[in-house]
């Protein structure tokens, strides 16, 4: 009981901190270096501001992660090493283009690729079970496991970035699936984990303040990335920690992330397009275009975020009760699929002219 005492004591006492350096970053960004994080770029396919805002919610994050490694390591005496260097590899890939350094989206790729083999076979990182029997067994091939756990987190990863094209949009669906994965810990006593994602929780709601339903700050891509590889590990810890559950309701859970990158890379090779470069197709920017209609395009922004996070945790929320059912959870996840398939096509249709 004292021990929970003090780690309520320290995570109150962080989310203070939290909030703070998110004020002060949010404050003084825009005067770094002549405004190098401020986002201008209001013509690109992605962009759905029209002020200059600055792509600095990464920065004050990995900042607020790495007290927190501090405060984790006061408590408990370990240091997340696979945290440390995923988050700190992936954070750097993303600065990059926050900071106007211009390289394509082939090389931003293979950087990410280099990064993510390394550290997958020095932590090493693996998915211990899958609810397939084929994959159990190939996952034993330590070729094969790398490729697999690599295209995991390159879909959630990418994924994240994908869809932080509006004012919370990534934010509420990221606090969604890591709520999920804390409440399965704590059911499970994992109690240092269980800290660790509430740390992560309290970060990106002092983010989501700052951003929603105004924003005075974007996550950027080094924010987009951050985020996209600590919930993508998060996740593989969770499956491996957990093995009652179904590793399908985890699919369910980033069915979202995961399918609007390999929708996205399908459609854009049908429709003769590069499937690296962005476009203005993607499900939230249809979405956003009929809801607009209805609210308008300054309050159609964060009512896109609202009723898509709305609609994924309506759908997300039954496969909970029945997360230890492999079958039941496998029907579940190709449905989401199906309905995201059906819904896009619709809306298509709807916002072709």
């Amino acid at each position: 009981m004292q021990t929970d005492s003090i780690e309520l004591s320290f995570l109150s006492i962080f989310a203070f901190i939290t909030f703070f350096i998110f004020l002060i970053v949010s404050k003084y960004s825009d005067k770094l270096d002549n405004g190098i994080l401020l986002d201008k770029d209001f013509f690109k396919p992605q962009a759905f501001h029209n002020e200059a805002i600055s792509r600095s919610g990464g920065i004050a994050s990995i900042i607020s992660l790495f007290i927190f490694f501090g405060i984790y390591y006061l408590l408990f005496s370990k240091i997340l090493y696979e945290y440390i260097f995923l988050c700190t590899s992936l954070f750097l890939v993303g600065y990059l283009d926050d900071i106007k350094i211009k390289i394509s989206p082939n090389s931003r790729l293979i950087l990410m690729i280099v990064f993510l083999i390394i550290l997958i076979n020095v932590l090493p990182i693996q998915i211990i079970h899958m609810d397939l029997i084929f994959l159990d067994l190939w996952l034993e091939n330590k070729i094969f496991s790398t490729i697999f756990v690599l295209l995991c987190f390159l879909f959630i990863v990418n994924g994240a970035n994908l869809i932080d094209g509006f004012n919370g949009l990534l934010t509420i669906n990221l606090l969604i699936i890591n709520s999920v994965l804390l409440s399965i810990n704590l059911n499970s006593d994992r109690v240092e984990f269980s800290f660790f994602l509430t740390a992560q929780i309290i970060i990106l709601i002092s983010f989501l303040l700052f951003n929603f339903p105004k924003a005075k700050m974007f996550l950027g891509d080094s924010g987009s990335y951050l985020f996209g590889s600590l919930t993508a590990l998060n996740t593989i810890v969770t499956d491996n920690l957990n093995s009652h559950i179904s590793s399908f309701f985890f699919c369910i859970l980033l069915s979202y992330l995961f399918f609007e990158v390999f929708f996205s890379f399908i459609r854009k090779i049908y429709q003769k397009k590069s499937p690296v470069l962005p476009d203005n197709k993607h499900l939230h920017m249809l979405s956003f275009i009929k809801i607009s209609e209805i609210f308008g395009a300054d309050k159609g922004n964060y009512m896109n975020s609202i009723i898509i996070n709305s609609i994924f945790f309506i759908l997300v929320l039954p496969s909970i009760y029945f997360a230890d059912n492999s079958l039941i959870c496998k029907y579940w996840f190709f449905s989401l699929i199906s309905i995201y398939t059906l819904v896009y096509i619709r809306l298509y249709r709807l916002t072709k002219n």
